[in-house]
């Protein structure tokens, strides 16, 4: 018996059957699955997604940061949490349903707004990074601790019936401040369907996948953009900024 198999314990063997058949994962890609730390940041319509699907794929550390309620106007989109949560820590929540859908996996829950102070010290040791956040501030500070930490950042983002997805990678690839260097328009609440998060974090949980494994090739350098009134999928070519106050920066003053 290999040492992949040791480390993998019989139930997990079966649990993950289906997935370890494949030949880009295999017992090998299984086994980093369950050495790896993920942190999603913000448990929302975006964070419940991808928590999910990196619960069911094996991911052996999961950290969820949040430090809102679940609120009733949330249940339209954000599945892990249910009527009888609303008042709940959303943490709280979705730590709940992850521990019984997986009991293998440990969830660890931070109950934390994510700042600029922060932001470090909440995905330090991680292995990548969820964007399931909601506004620029947040973004840009988590963007920024990623670069500083080398962290893979996923980013995700919603409007109405259209997502966005990137994968961030410190040193390879533009980061979320090369994107967007100012701050955007936004509305709050966001209009949103709740289809659409739930795709986007999917897709998601399915570039830490790949980032946690080897597989294929990231969204680096590159945007999907997905309108799910026409099933639209178009790609958007990203370019690093060389004097990007984040990544630019990393190469010679980020502190």
């Amino acid at each position: 018996m290999s040492d992949r198999q040791e480390v993998l314990g019989s139930r997990e063997r079966v649990r993950y059957a289906r997935q370890i058949m494949l030949p880009d994962l295999g017992l090998e890609g299984q086994a980093r699955l369950r050495a790896s730390r993920v942190v999603v940041a913000g448990v929302g319509g975006l964070g419940c997604a991808a928590a999910t699907y990196l619960a069911c794929a094996g991911v052996g550390h999961i950290v969820l940061v949040d430090h809102e309620t679940v609120e009733l106007s949330n249940l339209n989109r954000q599945s892990l949490h249910w009527e009888s949560d609303v008042g709940t820590k959303k943490v709280t929540s979705a730590a709940e349903k992850l521990r019984s859908l997986n009991p293998s996996v440990e969830v660890v829950v931070l109950d934390a707004r994510i700042t600029a102070d922060n932001a470090r010290d909440l995905i330090r040791g991680a292995n990548a990074v969820i964007d399931g956040m909601d506004n620029y501030e947040a973004r840009s500070a988590v963007n920024r601790a990623a670069v500083l930490e080398g962290v893979p950042f996923v980013h995700g983002g919603v409007w109405g019936f259209n997502g966005q997805v990137t994968t961030i990678v410190p040193g390879e690839s533009p980061c979320f401040a090369c994107v967007y260097p100012e701050k955007p328009e936004e509305h709050s609440p966001v209009p949103v369907l709740g289809v659409t998060p739930g795709l986007i974090g999917t897709l998601q949980a399915m570039e830490a996948i790949k980032l946690l494994t080897g597989i294929g090739r990231p969204l680096t350098g590159r945007m999907l953009m997905v309108n799910l009134t026409t099933f639209d999928f178009a790609f958007r070519v990203l370019a690093r900024n060389p004097e990007c106050r984040a990544c630019g920066a990393a190469e010679g003053g980020a502190q």
